[in-house]
């Protein structure tokens, strides 16, 4: 099957290849908001369901205000959808405006996560964990899905891939260098108790295939958290660097033509909320604890991202990351606008009609510009009265 394939070529790079090759993705502007698959499922005699239980341990669960409720999406998303876009306040990073729906839900996040291994890279070279001048050799273990002819990269080399490329290797081997837990921990210092980033891609594309014999099922690993979560992921990463990446192809092909079932998605990849999402990208950008160095290159990768030329906004900074799977769809990023105020976004979709997602890109933004518009100001092509500005004043300056 050749659509496994392409998906693993990397989201972000055929992205990139529509966006400036003039291709366009329309879609009307009605449609029903949730279709598809029912909201629960039975797994291993276990229960998942898009109100999945916690994740993260640490800091108390963040608590996101409720947005309200977001213009009706475009008829071609199909499947469950998730969106949340916010003014945030850059000194609480609280909402100012939000618009949301399912915001509570949990989603795949396919390579969308892949922005919180930049961040946790970024934080290891600021103390002197790592280099950003260290190279790597790929091997068959370290090898994930896609193409990679890239040899002897070096850390910098491989997170411009990982962001702009959307490059699973590039990913796997920067994850694994910093360890899998410090990835995770982004999510347990900001209290995102639904949002795993534990897994190199390689990881739970084995789990899904089936091959890993230390993997404990779907629905017991959503479970799982703190310990006993980081030696779950230990072990099933183990297993996956046993696999060769052309063998575990097949497997997956298999598995997807076969064995499909929805919900184990959120058993055995990366997951999160849209709002606990657009939080995590909030802090990314705006209070990310890096060294002005790090934060300039972090906002500079992040800015070869996807997503700037799709939104209708007037913008002086942009950062932004997206991902596509098996009926899986993300997209989220930072702005700060021309008229002064910090934004986030956060899209999801699971279980879409289309097998192959990334058509669905144009009716994606058009639905995140829709949201933009009720919560920007006049000044930035929102509908938000000037009068507010006033009422939050220096709240909304960067």
């Amino acid at each position: 099957m050749l659509l496994t394939a392409a998906l693993a070529a990397g989201a972000g790079w055929l992205a990139f290849t529509r966006e400036h090759t003039g291709q366009t993705m329309g879609a009307q502007a009605t449609g029903a908001q949730t279709t598809g698959a029912q909201a629960g499922s039975q797994i291993s005699g276990q229960t998942l369901t898009w109100q999945a239980a916690s994740v993260s341990v640490g800091a108390p669960c963040l608590s996101v205000p409720t947005g309200s409720e977001a213009p009706v999406a475009p008829a071609r998303l199909s499947g469950r959808l998730g969106l949340y876009v916010a003014v945030i306040d850059p000194v609480t990073l609280e909402p100012l405006r939000a618009v949301s729906h399912g915001q509570d839900e949990v989603f795949p996040l396919a390579s969308a996560y892949k922005q919180a291994v930049l961040w946790a890279l970024l934080k290891q070279k600021d103390a002197g964990a790592l280099q950003l001048s260290e190279r790597f050799d790929v091997t068959t273990r370290s090898q994930s899905l896609g193409d990679y002819p890239y040899d002897h990269s070096d850390v910098l080399t491989l997170a411009g891939r990982m962001i702009h490329n959307s490059d699973n290797t590039a990913t796997d081997l920067l994850h694994r260098r910093v360890g899998l837990q410090a990835v995770q921990q982004l999510a347990d210092d900001l209290g995102l108790c639904r949002t795993r980033l534990i897994l190199p891609t390689k990881d739970w594309w084995t789990a899904q295939a089936g091959l890993s014999a230390s993997f404990p099922g779907a629905a017991s690993f959503a479970a799982m958290r703190g310990p006993a979560l980081l030696q779950a992921a230990q072990a099933l990463d183990a297993d996956a660097q046993q696999n060769r990446a052309d063998l575990l192809q097949r497997q997956l092909d298999d598995y997807f033509d076969h064995r499909y079932a929805l919900l184990s998605d959120l058993g055995t990849q990366n997951v999160s909320t849209p709002a606990e999402f657009a939080h995590l990208v909030a802090a990314e950008f705006m209070r990310s604890g890096l060294s002005q160095e790090s934060q300039q290159l972090q906002r500079g990768l992040m800015a070869t991202g996807f997503g700037r030329s799709r939104l209708r906004v007037p913008m002086t900074v942009f950062g932004g990351k997206g991902g596509n799977g098996w009926r899986t769809l993300t997209f989220s990023g930072y702005l700060h606008t021309a008229g002064g105020s910090d934004v986030v976004y956060a899209f999801m979709q699971h279980g879409a009609d289309q097998e192959y997602t990334m058509h669905n890109t144009g009716a994606a933004f058009d639905w995140i510009n829709a949201a933009m518009k009720q919560v920007l100001l006049e000044a930035d092509g929102g509908v938000v009265g000037a009068q507010v500005l006033a009422r939050v004043g220096t709240k909304m300056q960067p």
